[in-house]
Parts: structure tokens; C-alpha cells; sequence
């Protein structure tokens, strides 16, 4: 298993879409919803288990779920849970976690996913997985996981992706907001668009570039807490930046803007359960 391999889960949301099954204070992914025997982040976690050393696995959640993220992922330590002073959306969190990253392991390779997806076809996942690591190991792109559609849903957004390209691996040549269902059915008959996943594959320095110049204010930020990462300063750092820190979200802020990013399609049997 590749020692530059990480992971980072985020486990911040209330899980709203689960009302009252999921509530502010046991929200969704710390829930066994479809009665396997493990919660939805007790399944996510293991999943990465197998593509990332168990070390390099780190929890961003919010602070209040510190301790029910202990419970139930019984090998992670404190330094691997990521805790968020208040909820500012995916790009501050994702900083956040590069930085602490960073200071580990400049060359690494990471992945992004929420806590709370279905992944029935695990051992394609896995393969997928690695071959994005992979390919951003080589190439300063931004992947995306994209998700073969299997009917016109409203639900996801979509990405439209290059036909051309013989790699699976593909450049993204739009991002669709939510769509109508007669739009829906023409991104399907196209044949060259998938759903949108929200779970990202890159190196370090290819996102904190980005970050360099599509976030600065964001960036510049979490830039003043070197050397403070992953030592008891960095507490009182973070909860003096997270709550002036832009609320943004990834896509809108990195990923919709960027020119370097690919998607690699996949039949993973995937939901993210919100529907």
C-alpha cells in the first residue's frame, strides 16, 4: 500500500435529508441506516482502509461529533479527526486538511469523499480508486468521480466529459447544475455525460495551487497556520480563522472554474441516500 496515499472523509453535515431517522445531535452517517451492522462512516472508513494506510485516514466533522467519531472508528486518533469550528462548507474543510497534510507529507496523493455513500461494488471502487491515485501521482490534474447514469435523475448534477479521449480517465468539458428532467434525458442520450459523485482524487501541490488561485482568501488563511499544524497551537489557530473564513463549496469554487480537470466514469452501484 502506497505510503503516500491519504484520505480525508468528511463527516460535518446534520444529515437533515434523514429527518427524524437523523437529528442535529446523531446525524446520518453515524447511523446504521440500512441495517448491515455498520454505520454509514464505519463503512466508508473501512472501505479506504484498503487504499490508504489506516494512519493517513483523516475525519473532518464538526467538533461536537469529535467523540461519536471515536466510538465508532475504533483505530483513529485524535490528530486524524479534523474538527471544524463551525460549518463553512467543503472548500475551507478540504484546506484545512491539505495543510495538516502538508505538514506530514508534501508528496501526497489524496482523496476526498463524503462520510455518508452507498458503494455497493466495492472492489471496482477500489480499482478505480487507485488508478486515479495513479494518475495523479504523474499529472497535476483535478479528478472527479464520475458516476455512469443509469436513468434521467434530477437529483445529481451532471459533467460532460471527452469522447475522445481513450483513457478512462476523461477531460471535463462542463459542469451541469441539477437539471430539468427533459434535460436530463438529453445528457443521457448524449452519451457523454456522467453524475457527479462529489469525491475528488489529487496531489498536494496540484490543489493547493489551485487554491493559490481561485481561493486566495482562503488559502492565505490557513498559509498563517504553518507551523502550527499538527501542534497543540493549532487549536487555538483554527478557531480564530474558521469562523471568518469563506463559505464556498469545492465545485463552485475550484473545480467549475479550473481547466485541468478529468473525470473517470465508473459503474460503482453508487447512492449518496439523500433521495
Amino acid at each position: 500500500m502506497n505510503k503516500n496515499n491519504y484520505c480525508v472523509i468528511m463527516a460535518g453535515g446534520i444529515g437533515s435529508r434523514f429527518w427524524p431517522m437523523s437529528r442535529t445531535e446523531h446525524p446520518k452517517q453515524f447511523i446504521d441506516i440500512l441495517g448491515t451492522g455498520e454505520t454509514l462512516i464505519q463503512q466508508t472508513y473501512n472501505r479506504f482502509k484498503k487504499i490508504c494506510p489506516e494512519e493517513n485516514i483523516y475525519i473532518v466533522t464538526n467538533k461536537i461529533y469529535k467523540e461519536l467519531t471515536k466510538t465508532q472508528l475504533l483505530g483513529i486518533t485524535d490528530e486524524q479527526i479534523i474538527c471544524e469550528p463551525t460549518m463553512r462548507n467543503t472548500a475551507p474543510c478540504i484546506a484545512y486538511a491539505n495543510y495538516k497534510i502538508a505538514n506530514k507529507n508534501p508528496n501526497a496523493n489524496i482523496i476526498v469523499a463524503p462520510s455518508d455513500h452507498l458503494i455497493l461494488k466495492e472492489n471496482e471502487f477500489i480499482r478505480v480508486m487507485n488508478l486515479a491515485l495513479d494518475y495523479t501521482s504523474k499529472h497535476n490534474d483535478l479528478v472527479t468521480l464520475g458516476i455512469t447514469p443509469t436513468r434521467p435523475d434530477t437529483g445529481y448534477g451532471y459533467i460532460q466529459f471527452s469522447e475522445n479521449s481513450p483513457s478512462e480517465i476523461k477531460p471535463v468539458k462542463m459542469f451541469a447544475e441539477k437539471p430539468t428532467l427533459e434535460k436530463a434525458n438529453e445528457f443521457i442520450a448524449s452519451g457523454d455525460f456522467c453524475w457527479n459523485s462529489g469525491m475528488f482524487i489529487w496531489n498536494l501541490n496540484t490543489i493547493q495551487t489551485a487554491f493559490e488561485k481561485l481561493l486566495p482568501s482562503i488559502d492565505q488563511l490557513f498559509k498563517k497556520g504553518i507551523g502550527k499544524y499538527n501542534t497543540p497551537s493549532e487549536h487555538e489557530f483554527i478557531q480564530e480563522i474558521y469562523p471568518i473564513c469563506e463559505s464556498i463549496s469545492i465545485d463552485y469554487g475550484i473545480m467549475e472554474s479550473s481547466s485541468n480537470v478529468h473525470v473517470i466514469s465508473a459503474d460503482i452501484g453508487w447512492s449518496d441516500l439523500g433521495t
